[in-house]
């Protein structure tokens, strides 16, 4: 029987089945994930990160991050697949992350599904990284359905999309620059605070005074964003001070910033609540573990008199539970992938 004849039967056999269970692979960045998702339900996920070792480098180094997940992918699947007690016979296929993100870290996990697929017979699901965020609010919240307002706020994405259905997204306004995540990253580097940024200022800025440093907000149309101009606000703005004498702590600074950031990415997404009357406003991404971010973006739905849904930490950064999640409505819609599938790693997020 032909590998084609092997992901037909599987899927014929799982038609009419809501319970469809998915191996899912997650390797675009730094992150080394494999989960076993159930529908909506996680039975099992593992995360390697290589985070340390980036840190080292002051941001992640893209040949570092392909061998490191050269060296886990194969033991972070068996792990999740043990953990879940399941065997190749119990999937429904397999998801996997091919875009956007860096193409050696993608590469990896695309070709290690792809063997794995062919070898057991199993369909092949592709997943867009950013839907896969957008799912994860899926996976804490049993009660979300579309349509609802997705604020996706990472270290290489900053979209604020209107999910419509299931996989059915229109991206409303997005950066036209560096990611928020991208400018945590670079406000850190300047305190000397160590990678990744965001963590670090969130923590130093509780300590802090976010009115010390006004700092200017980008004038950006509709609901896009602009954080380049920021770092380089952020530096003549401490300059400016110590030559009239005035000697700022750097929690002081990062509060500033932080709220700077936070304060575009809220406004941007209670104009959305606003224009489109939408009443439900998820935050997704791995800025989304940002304390004042989450605090903020509460009060702006609850002004729009909207629900907030709010993943845990673990399922706001990246994992392979989202993957798995977004991939088990593109597997009830049908679709599948080839043994062409590819990496591309700077793909958008498909519009319809």
């Amino acid at each position: 029987m032909t590998y084609a004849q092997k992901v037909a039967q599987k899927i014929e056999k799982a038609k009419g089945r809501e319970e469809i269970r998915l191996l899912a692979i997650e390797s675009s960045c730094d992150e080394t994930s494999a989960a076993i998702v159930k529908g909506r339900e996680v039975e099992a996920l593992v995360i390697a990160s290589s985070v340390e070792t980036h840190a080292l480098y002051g941001g992640v180094v893209p040949e570092i991050a392909s061998r490191a997940h050269v060296e886990a992918i194969a033991q972070v699947v068996q792990q999740a697949m043990e953990k879940a007690n399941v065997t190749p016979d119990d999937l429904d296929g397999v998801a996997v992350t091919y875009g956007p993100g860096l193409v050696g870290a993608l590469l990896c996990g695309v070709s290690f599904a792809k063997g794995f697929a062919y070898r057991y017979g199993l369909p092949l699901v592709p997943v867009h990284h950013i839907e896969g965020h957008i799912s994860a609010a899926y996976i804490a919240h049993t009660d979300l359905v579309p349509p609802f307002i997705a604020l996706v706020v990472s270290g290489g994405h900053s979209h604020l999309v209107k999910v419509s259905d299931y996989g059915c997204h229109e991206i409303l306004g997005r950066t036209h620059d560096d990611a928020a995540g991208e400018a945590f990253d670079k406000a850190a580097r300047v305190l000397g605070l160590p990678y990744p940024g965001g963590p670090t200022i969130d923590k130093l800025a509780q300590q802090g005074n976010d009115n010390a440093l006004p700092l200017p907000k980008a004038k950006q149309e509709g609901y896009n964003y602009s954080f380049s101009g920021l770092k380089t606000a952020l530096l003549q703005g401490v300059a400016r001070l110590e030559k009239q004498g005035v000697k700022l702590s750097d929690a002081d600074i990062a509060a500033s910033f932080r709220k700077a950031v936070v304060e575009q990415l809220v406004d941007k997404a209670g104009l959305a609540l606003r224009d489109t009357g939408i009443n439900k406003l998820v935050l997704a991404g791995g800025v989304a573990c940002n304390s004042l971010l989450r605090s903020r973006a509460n009060e702006v739905a609850q002004k729009h008199s909207a629900k907030i849904f709010l993943p845990p930490p673990i399922l706001c950064t990246d994992n392979a539970a989202m993957i798995g999640c977004a991939g088990y409505y593109r597997y009830l819609k049908g679709d599948f992938a080839d043994m062409s599938l590819n990496a591309v790693p700077s793909m958008t997020l498909p519009e319809k």
